[in-house]
């Protein structure tokens, strides 16, 4: 008799959790979507505006968008996906209206604070972790793919970090512990890498646009692609460019045209040139004879020479909710 073997359904598994997501962004609705994948059951989401609606309707079909007092009630674990100035009134508002249980997970997912920013629901009998995906998102289901190898900054108490871990790891993702006191200077290094590189790449886009070329993304991509590839296995040996070599005219020709172009862009650009200069001055690639020149055209006061228009700071997104 032949004996055919499946395999067994997560949701089999033991310790199976209600999930809950306060605050249905980008992030909480496809980490909930993941989760569900691993077996636990998404059984409550609160969302504000339309955007947030449909991103639940397509990731959590069929899970009641309610509010956030009511995702605790009828929750186990509580994925708090809000921003990060939202994040500690929102908590203190929670346990002060009664609506944390003891013994409930509540996992918050900002990468500035650890589980300190949950104390006034630890003091109310909660158990506090900090899940970070360091991962960009776009509110679909093309998320839940991408979480498969991201890297999680993880803070909890000692006693909570193999459920921590756990979580992680059942979402596809990788831990990385990251001490309490640690984790601004470990958000500020990825919004470094990340956000600012966005802004850079959306404006060489615009430029090259305004230089005659037609597609500026499929110029950008393989060149874009080499470069990051190179940094990660290279660090600050994959430096290239004008300003590593010393090419001081070169880098004042570029200087004059943004001034003269893209007057909002040329701030940004000197400042990345500085320090890119130092970074290849200390790495040897720089020659310190071609160095004070250089560092003479970078060094130009351009305060009253670019009076073009200012690009605004980043937002949250229009719903409260956490839309990285």
């Amino acid at each position: 008799m032949t004996t055919h073997l499946h395999p067994p359904d997560p949701r089999d598994r033991p310790a199976r959790l209600a999930v809950g997501v306060v605050g249905a962004g980008r992030v909480g609705p496809a980490l909930a979507a993941s989760l569900q994948l691993a077996g636990h059951r998404p059984v409550a989401v609160s969302g504000v505006s339309d955007a947030s609606r449909r991103r639940a309707a397509e990731l959590l079909p069929d899970v009641p968008l309610v509010t956030p007092a009511e995702v605790l009630a009828r929750s186990e674990l509580v994925l708090l996906t809000v921003p990060d100035d939202v994040l500690p009134g929102l908590v203190q508002g929670l346990a002060e209206t009664g609506a944390v249980r003891p013994g409930q997970l509540l996992a918050h997912t900002s990468g500035r604070y650890g589980v300190g920013v949950l104390e006034p629901a630890l003091r109310a009998g909660a158990l506090p972790l900090a899940l970070h995906p360091a991962m960009t998102f776009t509110g679909t289901a093309v998320d839940v793919q991408r979480l498969a190898g991201c890297s999680f900054g993880v803070t909890a108490p000692e006693e909570l970090r193999l459920a921590a871990e756990a979580l992680v790891v059942e979402m596809g993702g990788e831990p990385e512990w990251i001490e309490e006191q640690n984790r601004p200077l470990y958000h500020a290094a990825l919004a470094l890498g990340s956000n600012h590189l966005i802004t850079l790449v959306a404006q060489s886009m615009e430029l090259l646009a305004a230089a005659g070329v037609g597609a500026p993304d499929r110029m950008l991509g393989p060149l874009l692609g080499a470069a990051l590839d190179n940094a990660l296995r290279s660090g600050d040996a994959a430096l290239t460019g004008p300003v590593s070599r010393g090419d001081a005219g070169t880098v004042a020709a570029h200087i004059e045209q943004l001034r003269r172009n893209a007057p909002q862009t040329l701030p940004g650009y000197l400042a990345m040139a500085r320090a890119t200069a130092d970074r290849a001055l200390a790495a040897g690639l720089l020659k310190p004879e071609l160095a004070e020149e250089l560092l003479g055209v970078l060094g130009e006061d351009t305060t009253d020479r670019t009076d073009g228009p200012r690009g605004t700071g980043g937002a949250t997104g229009d719903d409260g909710e956490d839309d990285r």
